[in-house]
């Protein structure tokens, strides 16, 4: 299956696109933030990214879903910094320390590389990781990649905060989305990660995402080639809204959805210290929440075992870690 980004490449259409969206950069609106920040005068926003890409790490990654990995990993682009912050966030160390944002800036001709590399790895896709801040340079890159003979098809790995403006720019470009959905009370959206009307933008922009690519679809060796995959981080005490989350997916989105129920919550960053945040989920916790999938009629997907909780958690500054870039 030919990645949809290519033929836009061909036409001139991905061009344009980076041109409509370089230009929004000027009075930045790229997330439900809309900061209006003029980033290509190099003026910071919320999210403290300026006009350069910033990049925290470039690897074959083994973690994500089986789907994206398969046999030669998922080629993955973590960016720095991000449009929310979780106060529990894993990934604390690069999506919220700033001098990261600074450090981490590279070339867009040097980050066109790295995607070829990847590709010469035998990495099934190129998966862009909180790309939500960055989207007009993500565009940039692959175009630059495109006309190197970049040819796997791209993932859009995010927090489900994202813009329906800024992802109706994306439609063709993007193969795979995959976003979370976090929350499904405003409240928590607000207290926790500091993401205004968090459940109403991000159901918006998973119903654009799905409008664009559907059902996840796979080949014949299962690895994913289009499609909609939506991760849902269990948190403790029901905070997630489980259960409104996946009967919305279920019943408003579509009955053959493709769910990422995750276990993996640890007590993070900041976690500890709130007292609703301060313990991993508990077994009967988990247990009910997987119930749900079945209850809501959820047969695609995957379910993260209890253990997860240890094995996914990430160290990006420990030496000799995967994620740390050459």
């Amino acid at each position: 299956m030919t990645a949809g980004y290519l033929e836009l490449y061909r036409s001139g259409e991905l061009a344009q696109r980076l041109e409509r969206l370089k230009a929004r950069l000027a009075a930045c609106d790229l997330c439900p933030r809309k900061c209006g920040t003029n980033r290509l005068a190099g003026e910071k926003g919320w999210c403290r990214a300026g006009y350069l890409p910033s990049v925290a790490s470039v690897c074959a990654h083994f973690g994500e879903e089986p789907a994206l990995s398969g046999s030669g990993g998922s080629g993955t682009v973590f960016f720095a910094g991000c449009n929310m912050a979780c106060i529990y966030c894993q990934n604390y160390q690069i999506s919220q320390e700033r001098a990261v944002l600074k450090s981490g800036e590279t070339s867009f001709s040097a980050l066109a590389e790295k995607l070829l590399w990847l590709q010469e790895q035998g990495c099934h896709n190129i998966n862009f990781v909180s790309p939500s801040h960055f989207v007009p340079q993500m565009v940039r890159v692959v175009l630059e990649a495109a006309s190197l003979g970049l040819t796997l098809p791209l993932v859009y790995n995010s927090s489900g905060y994202d813009s329906v403006a800024t992802l109706k720019e994306l439609d063709g470009i993007i193969d795979i989305y995959l976003p979370d959905l976090r929350y499904a009370d405003e409240v928590w959206g607000r207290k926790l990660s500091q993401a205004p009307e968090y459940p109403a933008n991000a159901r918006a922009a998973i119903r654009e995402m799905f409008r664009q690519v559907g059902n996840l679809k796979v080949d014949d060796e299962g690895v994913a080639e289009r499609g909609l995959i939506v991760r849902h981080l269990v948190l403790p005490g029901g905070l997630a809204g489980s259960r409104s989350s996946l009967k919305w997916l279920a019943r408003e989105v579509s009955s053959g959805v493709t769910v990422s129920l995750m276990s993996q919550y640890h007590p993070a960053n900041q976690a500890r210290s709130h007292p609703l945040l301060s313990r991993r989920i508990s077994l009967e916790e988990y247990r009910e929440t997987t119930g749900l999938l079945e209850e809501f009629g959820i047969i695609n997907g995957w379910v993260q075992e209890m253990a997860s909780a240890e094995s996914y958690l990430p160290d990006f500054a420990r030496e000799g870690s995967p994620f740390v870039p050459d």
